[in-house]
């Protein structure tokens, strides 16, 4: 458990990529199975514990420490975990192995999980107990992804990162037997007609698009859904999403259409019935479905999810990926029109003969109801990853509104004894009314510069949360405004981030609700 807890502290502390696959590539060299497994699960989001909740953690620790003394540090230090680790009152010397402490906890169940995680708190010191909280809330926030992860075992072991990925998903944790193979054993023998394959990302486009050759690009359009792979051979179906996680139980609709043999990827929708086709709704009604295991009859009525098709990976059994992009298209067609149309359709290629014309559908994707556009190379093969060069997004520009600062609360990891995230606010009628909440954007200075001013301005303290005099506007940028009953306003925007602070406008001029109600989007 030391070694995992020095990786987390080392991961939170070290800002640069190639410093984090240092630390990783270090750690699965040092250490033995399954420890190492069990924390490349972890780090991964694929370690299936029973959840401790924070409020039965706050418990646990409040049966031993005066809640009075622990709010007050809970306030200062602003990150649960490590005020859980530093005022537990026990100070252990134990150092057991990182599977003693999966096993027990998976052993557990989620009655007996809390008392589980105490009888370990009481054996170990505070940078053992930090990890084991992070591990036991399922909040790692290392700056971590599963990517960088596998990329770490691929520089480690001098095994391709496109067949760790392809492996990952036939292979359960601790990961035996893909460590054995990354140690130079043989490859795993296990079945991957219905894994995920890796999905092939696209860079944002910027300004690189002029120095192109209009000619060797496709176009298509960049639909607001989700990106999901949808796979079925031998009678058995699976809808993934673009990091793998399995949805067909949120998506029955789709799922029991899909009798064919093959692996393709497109985006998820919800299509209504309608001329033309039917209409795509907007994002909201989407997600409305995302997150469930069960869905009712009357959502599958009211949002009927449809799967608009970009290409395909696998025609049959057989593996088309390293084939061009134009080969695949025209394989797709072919494997679209043998197979019927279900709750599924092809993207639209667009016809365009230079980068103005483009450029104009571009600047029309809002009205379009777009996201934007993507642009493929016709000779690119579907790589995993993000590959520089192939595949561009070119993404609508965002929306901006001027909003007013409200309530900010503490950050995590590095940014646990900031003020970083931010609730900010419109104006209905004499009343500011909550619209969103942003955690990025702002810079290290402005970030140092706006935690100084909350502490100085706060009016309320609600555990991490503070509310702050209405003093400081925000120019907000995001992608979308929908209806929400999260907010008190009613709306929410989709994507929020800080462009800038405005420090030259007074409250009154910042932008109203009924302005943001107007951009509604459907």
């Amino acid at each position: 458990m030391r070694a995992f807890a020095d990786l987390l502290e080392n991961l939170v502390f070290t800002p640069g990529r190639n410093a984090k696959l240092a630390h990783l590539e270090a750690y699965f060299a040092a250490t033995p199975d399954p420890d190492r497994g069990w924390a490349l699960a972890a780090l991964c989001g694929e370690l299936d514990l029973p959840t401790v909740t924070p409020s039965r953690i706050r418990g646990l620790v409040e049966e031993r420490v005066d809640p009075v003394l622990f709010a007050l540090s809970y306030d200062y230090v602003g990150d649960l975990a490590e005020t859980v680790a530093l005022i537990w009152p026990v100070e252990g010397r134990d150092r057991p192995p990182l599977a003693e402490v999966v096993e027990a906890l998976r052993g557990a169940g989620p009655v007996k999980a809390g008392a589980v995680l105490a009888g370990f708190c009481d054996r170990m010191g505070p940078s053992e107990r930090l990890a084991l909280i992070k591990l036991a809330t399922g909040g790692m926030r290392v700056g971590v992804s599963a990517r960088l992860a596998r990329t770490a075992l691929a520089q480690w072991s001098g095994r391709p990162l496109e067949r760790i990925e392809e492996l990952w998903f036939g292979i359960a944790p601790p990961y035996g037997k893909l460590f054995a193979w990354l140690e130079g054993g043989p490859e795993p023998d296990v079945d991957l007609s219905l894994a995920f394959r890796p999905m092939m990302l696209a860079n944002p486009v910027e300004d690189r698009w002029a120095a192109l050759d209009p000619a060797d690009y496709a176009a298509e359009w960049k639909w607001d859904g989700i990106r999901v792979q949808a796979v079925a051979f031998g009678g058995e179906a699976r809808l993934y999403t673009r990091t793998g996680d399995e949805i067909g139980g949120a998506f029955p609709d789709v799922v029991e259409t899909m009798h064919w043999e093959g692996a393709v990827d497109g985006e998820l929708l919800v299509v209504r019935p309608g001329p033309d086709g039917g209409e795509v709704a907007p994002f909201a009604d989407l997600q409305k479905r995302l997150g469930r295991k069960r869905v009712t009859a009357k959502m599958l009525a009211a949002s009927p999810a449809h799967l608009r098709l970009y290409d395909i990976l696998h025609d049959g059994a057989e593996d088309v990926r390293a084939l061009a992009w134009a080969d695949r298209r025209a394989r797709l067609e072919d494997w679209h029109a043998r197979h019927g149309p279900g709750r599924t359709d092809l993207s639209e290629v667009i016809a365009f003969e230079g980068w103005d014309e483009l450029t104009a559908l571009r600047d029309g994707a809002r009205e379009a109801g777009q996201e934007g556009l993507m642009l493929k190379r016709r000779d690119s093969a579907y790589v995993g990853g993000r590959p520089q060069g192939p595949w561009f997004k070119w993404k609508r520009d965002p929306l901006t509104a001027d909003c007013v600062l409200i309530y900010a609360q503490r950050g995590h990891g590095k940014r646990s004894s900031f003020y970083s995230d931010f609730t900010f606010a419109a104006w209905r009628g004499e009343e500011l009314v909550p619209v969103g909440k942003a955690y990025s954007g702002y810079t290290d200075a402005e970030l140092v510069e706006l935690d100084r001013w909350i502490r100085a301005n706060t009016l309320e303290r609600f555990g991490p949360v503070r509310s702050v005099k209405p003093e400081i506007v925000l120019e907000v940028a995001f992608d979308a405004v929908q209806r929400s009953t999260r907010h008190k306003s009613g709306i929410a925007m989709r994507f929020p981030r800080i462009k800038r602070i405005r420090r030259d406008k007074p409250i009154r001029e910042a932008d109203r609700l009924e302005t943001l109600e107007a951009l509604i989007e459907g």
